[in-house]
């Protein structure tokens, strides 16, 4: 039995869509279902039961679930601009212990989800084992970083294996609002106006639209998900992008070429509160992975884009 943390939300939703490709639906699905919408990403799916978050810990302690075979932790307070942080320490933090202690202790295969956001504006660059020397800019990053570093410190790295997830798009995200990819939200602008707005440059270092993000897939991140639940030989941090930073501009073109239509960008001020924290360019340094035997052959931008259009967003199946 896999219990799933986060199980409704954006990743977690496809994640349960593969397990139960897989052929498994004997599943604990956890979750908090405040969202007028997030519940839509569990219609068609299979699993034995679901388990509102807040709930989880005690019953898990009273034994009630018999014996687990893994937990995979997607669940997370997932707001980056979020500044309440007692809450993100609680939910990122202090219940990511919780859960990875209780794994420890029994022997239960650990995977979790942590952040690129945790590399902050990148100085320390973007490899795994730089652990000790990043500096998150938002308190949503530092409470990641947090759980990472304590996991490392407590060795439970050497047995659970934690993913940094780089800026994940594709079908199940819609209940997450302005924290959906900007594919989904410029879908969205462009249906209304026929025009889709980014952020104006704050650095001489880039010209409009020219930051860079490393751009992925939520079907390829299921798919390495898997791999490295199944890999149980496979432990510590690994990077979860592709490889590639693309810029906000090739992401515009790629959506509009989608549409099949031509580009109107509107560039816009960024927001004051924004800019300290904001990252203007992030990659993944994939080494370890590709090395591994979670190896993995990732979708380019432009047919990422074009499957999530073509495929979900205009033929009005939606959902994974």
């Amino acid at each position: 039995m896999i219990l799933l943390t986060g199980g409704a939300g954006f990743i977690g939703s496809c994640f349960l869509w593969k397990l139960n490709s897989e052929g498994i639906r004997d599943i604990l699905v956890v979750d908090e279902l405040t969202d007028a919408h997030k519940w839509r990403n569990l219609i068609g799916k299979r699993f034995r039961e679901f388990i509102p978050k807040d709930s989880l810990l005690p019953r898990l302690l009273r034994g009630e679930f018999g014996q687990l075979d893994a937990i995979v932790h997607l669940g997370a307070r997932t707001n980056t601009t979020e500044t309440d942080i007692a809450a993100l320490l609680a939910d990122n933090y202090e219940y990511s212990k919780a859960l990875a202690r209780y794994a420890a202790d029994r022997g239960i295969r650990f995977l979790y989800a942590s952040s690129a956001a945790t590399y902050g504006n990148g100085d320390a660059g973007f490899r795994e084992d730089r652990l000790w020397h990043l500096r998150p800019l938002t308190p949503y990053a530092f409470s990641k970083h947090l759980f990472d570093c304590w996991a490392a410190a407590e060795g439970i790295l050497e047995e659970a294996v934690g993913v940094k997830l780089f800026n994940v798009y594709g079908p199940n995200e819609y209940h997450k609002g302005p924290m959906a990819s900007m594919v989904w939200q410029g879908f969205q602008q462009i249906r209304h106006s026929g025009r889709l707005r980014l952020f104006r440059s704050d650095s001489p270092e880039y010209a409009d639209g020219e930051q860079k993000r490393d751009f992925i897939y939520v079907k390829d991140v299921v798919e390495v998900l898997w791999k490295l639940l199944i890999h149980r030989e496979l432990c510590g941090l690994y990077n979860l992008g592709t490889g590639q930073a693309r810029s906000w501009n090739e992401l515009a073109f790629a959506l509009f070429a989608a549409l099949g239509q031509p580009p109107q960008i509107e560039y816009i001020p960024m927001p004051e509160a924004l800019r300290p924290q904001y990252q203007r360019f992030t990659q993944a340094d994939m080494t370890k992975l590709q090395q591994s035997p979670a190896a993995h052959n990732f979708l380019p931008l432009e047919e990422g884009v074009r499957e999530y259009v073509c495929d979900y967003l205009l033929s009005g199946r939606l959902y994974l």
